[in-house]
């Protein structure tokens, strides 16, 4: 008896012995380090796991040999939950780290930003040119603001995106200046959709909050107001102000001789001056020439640029000109206006 109890404990010590070494063993080849490009990303697919995953790490150039992964990874169980989905190996060093990445679920995120008082031309550039954005839609068709609507449209669940967007041709001034992160062949589509939506969000609330006494029939007049407003200034501070003599004008049949619509309408054409022919040219954003609001933005708007339009300042101001230090001089009349037109070109000449 006490011989067979001294050959299980023999036998015990020996299994032991074996555990630890194997253990040693594995958590040396996990220390192995893979050899990831630069910006290198890893693509999972659902199901990879164990033979796949070595053939995987072979074919990506991350080890030469991955053959006994599928064995240490029967001895590591906390390391054979990959999940699917597209991985940055930027910081990644060893084996460990990397099965410790694929087993996280954390994918690689890019972002894209598009900015306050940005043009659809612009992004839609921003769309062609992001990582990793699997595109949709065509960039060079003459239709794909249409085909943007109808497939922005095509989900019944967003009744009040359906409702705001209905009838719409143009998608300039719906794109919500954010920034959106988004995983690898996330589609250019889901992400329109969510930029769009926040915009129609945002404008629903700035609508059902607006002052009583606005000059504006539609949600989609103050859009086009306040991308007027997001091009006049970048002053948070005087944006109010600067509503305020757009809707002070509207109350009183003014044209809103505004310089950004004109620079919108000359499209290609502008150079970065405006001229007196310029304003003598007709367009349909030519606010110098046509009565009350152009037919479309002319820019993304902010928040701050659609708040200002549903609260604006409650002055009688008629008129603004810069004032030379990133603001503008407010006047009541034109007489005043003048005035400050003069000493705006004063402070310009002294200048150059």
């Amino acid at each position: 008896m006490k011989k067979f109890l001294s050959f299980v404990l023999t036998l015990l010590m020996i299994a032991a012995g074996a555990g630890l070494w194997g253990y040693h063993q594995i958590r040396q080849v996990l220390q192995q380090p893979i050899s990831a490009q630069p910006d290198q990303l890893l693509t999972l697919e659902r199901g990879t796991t164990g033979k796949k995953l070595a053939a995987l790490f072979e074919r990506e150039k991350l080890l030469e040999d991955a053959a006994w992964l599928p064995w240490a990874l029967k001895f590591q169980p906390n390391l054979n939950n990959v999940k699917a989905g597209t991985y940055s190996l930027n910081g990644v060093e060893t084996v460990e780290a990397l099965l410790q990445l694929l087993n996280s679920g954390k994918e690689a995120q890019f972002s894209i930003r598009f900015t306050d008082g940005e043009t659809w031309k612009q992004v839609k550039k921003s769309l062609e040119n992001a990582p990793h954005l699997k595109r949709v839609f065509d960039y060079r068709s003459e239709n794909l603001e249409r085909e943007i609507f109808n497939g922005l449209a095509a989900d019944d669940s967003e009744s009040a995106m359906n409702n705001m967007l209905a009838g719409q041709q143009k998608l300039e001034g719906w794109i919500y200046p954010d920034t959106y992160n988004y995983v690898p062949n996330s589609t250019d589509a889901a992400l329109l959709k969510r930029a769009v939506d926040k915009m129609v969000k945002t404008l629903d609330k700035a609508w059902a909050e607006r002052d009583a006494d606005l000059p504006l029939e539609t949600p989609y007049q103050m859009l086009i107001l306040a991308s007027i407003v997001e091009k006049e200034s970048g002053l948070l501070a005087e944006r109010g102000k600067i509503a305020s003599v757009f809707v002070n004008r509207l109350k009183n049949k003014m044209r809103l001789q505004t310089d950004p619509t004109v620079i919108y309408g000359m499209g290609e054409a502008y150079d970065g001056n405006i001229r007196k022919k310029d304003l003598e040219t007709e367009t349909e954003y030519n606010t110098y020439l046509i009565e009350g609001l152009p037919p479309t933005p002319i820019a993304n708007p902010s928040e701050s640029a659609l708040m200002a339009v549903a609260h604006p300042d409650k002055t009688d101001y008629l008129y603004f000109v810069a004032d030379g230090s990133g603001g503008h001089k407010f006047s009541r009349n034109l007489t005043e206006h003048n005035r400050a037109v003069q000493e705006y070109l004063k402070w310009y000449r002294e200048k150059k």
